[in-house]
């Protein structure tokens, strides 16, 4: 046991409260003592999973020595000791009578969100991100404008029918007075961010003094908009709107997979595609070749980026529309899906690399681009300079330089990445490696100590190695500068309100080239239908990944040449590779999604191992 783990305050309530064992603390310790960077041991029994916020949480309400923020923000490894010490010295020589959190976060030495969020450990309210679709509109009205922003607060919606508000800061007692003068005694306090708060009052203000949007079946104004507020309210990546001989036909695609949503009569169609053409500025004159266009679609809550797309066929223009901009929250790493084995290896191996090129690779609509910005999220500091260049931007960060491409303005890629390297970056993403230039600009970087992040459309990880080489990027570059390749796919999530047992067929067992020996021990389910999960089986998505980290081994064989099996095998058994069938195995063996969507989303090269070893590769 290390002198820190006797010191650690919180470490020692967790082990009264039974939330963690001595043999989970010491396991910790020693991963603590291999890391070449000094992690706090909170942080790492979090990312082990042995510990969650909520369990933080629990403990410090119950302890009646409440443990102080600046200590909580180095147990968690925001700041380092040095760090606090600094804050508290500038604290103690400034005459604003400034807190500590404010100190911290004007200095640069953490961000407000991340600063608000440990606050909300501490003292033990939910934080929230408040937003035109959180907010309760019907209480809002009730409060002026005026008093929300001065006083930093906004109601949010409940579904258990209590009065939540979130709060700037949720001591503030005046603040708390003027919100239960307007919105009665029993509120349940929530935390917020100031910046946050007054952005969704400056906002709500706007919409109540626009008009109302058309919403009906008898124009085609009113058609397109609810086809859009359709798709949004079924959470919907993309509407096909399909010219068919007698009908028009409209599909959403939802969790990856079209569904029909409504047909309209085929008289309709010309007036419904003038409508789109116009809104996304396509020639409307123009039905013989294909056009594409963009759409910010404003609705009751907020704005919504739409990318369209007008194919010729032979019963007329099919128009395809993807959704972007639907999340207004960033993934954490944490919780992407990632076995606790493999989330380790890839941040320290990958994310916390000083520099090199980090791939993430797979098909259209497999969640890259979440994935990139899970990253992004976790690299972001006031220390470190972000560049992208992205086409387009779906996310938009604080404190991070996006680029959105606009080949209209010809503002390419090309012209982008020429200039990027000039802005002093730390960490560049390159929205898409996408041709030679790109892959040659990302290398290049690479090589002068820069950080890459980049997406790639490849079957597998060691396909991202291969197609690189195919792009004539040298072999001892490619060597040199990747350092890792992440694979990984989107799969439907067996509906929790309808689970049942399932055992794989022997079909399944054949086509996944393995034995009831081989998946001993697993939880297969599978989902009979529900109104909740719309007689599916499936409600939400889940991640499956293959992280490929170029170990020598794996360096040597692409120096050498040699084919994409062997360079699988070599990693497999060496590197410690979990291929993608793999995950899916592991993670359709815990009841999390089914041997069905296993055999219909991920490639199959070679035999998956027992699963006993695979769960001991993934660390569960």
């Amino acid at each position: 046991m290390t002198p820190s783990t006797i010191t650690s305050p919180i470490i020692r309530l967790l082990r009264e409260a039974g939330k963690v064992t001595p043999a989970q603390v010491e396991h910790a310790a020693r991963v603590q003592a291999k890391l070449t960077t000094f992690q706090p041991l909170l942080k790492i029994l979090k990312d082990l999973k042995s510990i969650t916020d909520q369990d933080v949480k629990e403990i410090l309400r119950a302890s009646s020595s409440p443990i102080r923020i600046g200590d909580l923000l180095v147990e968690l490894g925001h700041i380092s000791p040095d760090d606090l010490d600094s804050a508290i010295r500038l604290q103690r020589e400034s005459d604003s009578q400034e807190k500590l959190g404010q100190v911290l976060v004007r200095h640069n030495f953490i961000e407000e969100q991340t600063f608000i969020e440990v606050l909300s450990i501490q003292m033990g309210y939910p934080f929230i991100e408040p937003g035109l679709n959180n907010i309760d509109k019907a209480r809002c009205v009730k409060i002026p404008k005026a008093l929300m922003t001065t006083h930093g607060f906004v109601p949010i919606k409940s579904d258990d029918g209590s009065i939540r508000v979130a709060f700037a800061d949720p001591l503030d007692q005046e603040a708390l007075q003027v919100a239960r003068r307007f919105l009665g005694t029993g509120i349940v306090p929530s935390i917020a961010q100031g910046r946050s708060i007054r952005k969704t009052v400056e906002l709500l203000a706007e919409k109540q003094s626009s008009r109302t949007l058309a919403v009906d079946n008898t124009t085609v104004v009113g058609t397109v908009n609810s086809i859009i507020l359709g798709a949004i309210k079924n959470n919907a990546s993309d509407i096909h709107i399909e010219p068919m001989e007698d009908r028009l036909q409209v599909r959403f695609r939802e969790d990856g997979v079209l569904n029909h949503f409504k047909d309209f009569p085929k008289e309709i169609i010309p007036a419904l595609t003038s409508r789109l053409k116009i809104l996304c500025q396509a020639d409307i004159t123009e039905k013989r070749r294909h056009q594409g266009g963009r759409i910010l679609f404003e609705y009751d809550e907020g704005q919504l980026d739409l990318r369209l797309s007008f194919f010729i066929t032979i019963h007329g223009e099919k128009i395809v529309l993807r959704l972007l901009n639907r999340k207004q929250e960033l993934f954490d790493l944490q919780s992407i899906g990632m076995t606790p084995r493999m989330l380790s290896r890839f941040l320290e191996d990958a994310v916390y690399h000083p520099s090199g090129v980090v791939l993430v690779t797979g098909p259209t609509g497999s969640g890259k681009t979440s994935t990139i910005y899970s990253c992004i999220h976790a690299l972001k500091s006031p220390q470190v300079s972000i560049i992208t260049a992205e086409e387009p931007v779906e996310y938009v960060i604080e404190g991070v330089a996006q680029c959105s491409i606009d080949p209209k303005i010809d503002l390419t890629f090309e012209e982008t990445l020429r200039h990027i390297v000039r802005q002093d970056p730390d960490v560049i993403v390159i929205g898409e490696i996408r041709d030679a230039y790109s892959a040659e600009v990302a290398v290049q970087a690479a090589l002068t100590g820069h950080k890459v992040l980049s997406t790639f459309h490849t079957e597998d990880s060691i396909g991202g190695l291969i197609r690189l080489l195919n792009m004539d990027i040298a072999p001892f570059l490619v060597s040199s500068t990747v350092v890792s390749v992440l694979a990984q796919r989107l799969l439907r999530r067996v509906c929790p309100h309808c689970a049942v047992d399932a055992k794989p067929t022997p079909v399944q067992l054949q086509r996944l080239r393995c034995t009831v020996n081989d998946l001993a021990g697993a939880s297969f389910k599978k989902g009979r239908g529900c109104r909740m999960c719309k007689q599916s089986g499936y409600k939400g998505r889940i991640g499956v990944f293959e992280l490929l980290v170029l170990d020598e081994r794996v360096r040597t064989a692409i120096l050498e040449q040699k084919t994409s099996y062997d360079i699988r095998t070599i990693s497999i058994h060496h590197s410690g590779l979990m291929t993608l069938l793999e995950d899916g195995l592991v993670k359709a063996a815990m009841g999390s999604t089914t041997v069905d969507e296993i055999l219909r989303c991920l490639p199959i090269f070679s035999p998956p191992r027992p699963l006993a070893e695979l769960r001991r590769l993934a660390g569960i």
